[in-house]
């Protein structure tokens, strides 16, 4: 499910700026700043090199566990900021109830950032509200093909790091997601798109996109993690390859407002 031509920044200003005045975290929580309501499921990314858990991501869910897709189909211009901003109150006080000392991967949609300064204030109160750390929080970076405004989105993620927070590129290699953004944007991170991991055992013309990515991201100092991991042998493969931190259904499979160990054999 794609946000095609939705984004916040069809909006006048006063509108945005309204939002987020009136927008508050325990809205946000218990489903009554949109006139839907839904959850987040939780997915754990892996270090191999040490066989724990770091981090995990957030991912929609629809109260009763149903698809993503289910909840996207109701997001629209009009609230696409509040369903962004919901997200991520959600993701944290989840995070911050359960307990979570690991990281958490919270995704944001560029089409829902107006004014970082602005568009980040429920975040900063929920963080604090909640009483989770702000340097365990990374933002990943998603729906990439519908960006037509590279210098909006850089504003974005050098505001977000100059606060404390870790950012990601999701999908890499996908779309536009392309190397040149690797420059543009200086993530800290970058996640290779899952169409790129799939059977890169075995298929030597992927293994050497991979190959290049890692390359020019670690000399760039960017962290390289792989998602979609989903055989014993991509996991061997990419750990070869020096990919140590990867996700996929081959560790575990999201948790529905849970975070759920991984599988120790598939550490092994």
């Amino acid at each position: 499910m794609k946000f095609e031509n939705v984004s916040a920044k069809s909006l006048p200003v006063y509108v945005i700026e309204e939002n987020a005045r009136t927008l508050s975290c325990e809205g946000c929580r218990n489903g009554k700043a949109l006139d839907f309501d839904f959850t987040m499921a939780f997915q754990p990314l892996v270090d191999l090199d040490t066989g724990e858990v770091f981090s995990y991501e957030a991912l929609v869910r629809g109260k009763n566990n149903e698809s993503a897709g289910s909840v996207i189909s109701q997001v629209n211009a009009q609230n696409i900021y509040k369903f962004d901003q919901t997200c991520r109150v959600k993701a944290i006080a989840l995070a911050a109830e359960k307990g979570l000392t690991a990281g958490l991967n919270i995704n944001f949609l560029p089409g829902a950032v107006y004014r970082p300064d602005i568009c980040i204030r429920t975040t900063l109160v929920a963080a604090e509200n909640y009483g989770f750390p702000l340097q365990n929080i990374t933002f990943e970076l998603v729906e990439t093909d519908h960006i037509s405004d590279l210098n909006h989105l850089k504003n974005v993620v050098n505001h977000y790091q100059e606060i404390g927070f870790s950012t990601a590129i999701d999908d890499f290699g996908s779309g536009y997601a392309n190397l040149d953004w690797l420059a543009e944007l200086s993530p800290d991170k970058i996640k290779i798109d899952m169409a790129l991991i799939r059977g890169i055992d075995h298929l030597p013309k992927k293994q050497l996109i991979v190959s290049a990515i890692k390359t020019i991201a670690e000399q760039l100092d960017i962290l390289v993690m792989a998602e979609g991991v989903e055989t014993k042998e991509e996991r061997d493969y990419l750990y070869g390859l020096g990919v140590t931190r990867q996700q996929g259904y081959f560790f575990a499979k999201p948790g529905f407002e849970s975070f759920e160990p991984v599988n120790p054999e598939s550490l092994r």
